[in-house]
């Protein structure tokens, strides 16, 4: 089963790395963040896969070419102003023999179980399913009384709702749902999929990180220096 990893976007919000390399390039430990992407899903069995690319694509390719590995990669140049909805219609084109297919971020690592996400999907017979993720706690949380602070403490992922965490699987009708390729995905086809009751939730309690900002590529590098990929361990 392919794998499709959406790496064309900007990286605005990481600006202080992207003016010099695409997003997905930026490194953690000694990768960047594409690899340990496409190892959690090569570690797991699963290593063909359609790097989906657009800004500095040029960058992605040479490293693609240069990596020695046994998994079996291939890149689709989808356009700079191609939004996620675009460029995951334009790469469901290009696989036109799968009918299931694996989405994801470049920038977003979990110790998802690929096999039970793949299982739950089957099992629900919709054509899409999101994996639905409870956001890192970012902020202090204060509670208060009459002006005087009575407790000051951390916020609990488990206090906030679910948001979409990437690691998709997609049935190839999707394709049809998909507008134009200026459309984004999360605004476009996943919408139109909850009005037909075509997408389903797949809820991952476990660990789940983005790569949205600097601060949060250093959580991710204290990680790797403690010798441990959270994203990896399974159990």
């Amino acid at each position: 089963m392919k794998t499709i990893i959406l790496a064309g976007g900007l990286g605005t919000r990481l600006a202080e790395e992207t003016s010099l390399k695409p997003k997905p390039m930026v490194r953690i430990d000694k990768n960047p963040i594409l690899w340990h992407v496409m190892n959690i899903y090569a570690s797991q069995g699963f290593d063909e896969f359609l790097i989906a690319t657009g800004y500095m694509s040029e960058s992605i390719n040479e490293w693609v070419n240069s990596l020695e590995t046994n998994w079996r990669i291939e890149t689709l140049d989808t356009g700079i102003q191609t939004q996620t909805g675009g460029r995951i219609k334009l790469c469901l084109n290009h696989l036109k023999n799968e009918e299931e297919i694996f989405v994801t971020y470049s920038d977003g690592l979990a110790n998802i179980d690929l096999s039970d996400l793949l299982k739950f999907h089957r099992n629900q017979k919709r054509l899409a399913t999101v994996t639905a993720v409870r956001p890192p706690a970012r902020f202090g949380v204060i509670k208060s009384k009459n002006g005087l602070v009575l407790n000051f403490g951390e916020k609990r992922q488990s206090d906030s709702g679910w948001i979409n965490g990437g690691f998709f699987v997609l049935n190839r009708e999707v394709e049809s749902r998909i507008g134009e390729l200026t459309e984004s995905f999360e605004n476009g086809a996943l919408p139109r999929l909850v009005k037909e009751g075509e997408l389903t939730a797949y809820n991952h309690f476990k660990f789940w990180q983005p790569m949205d900002t600097l601060r949060e590529k250093q959580i991710l590098a204290e990680m790797c220096q403690e010798e441990k990929y959270p994203w990896l361990e399974l159990s």
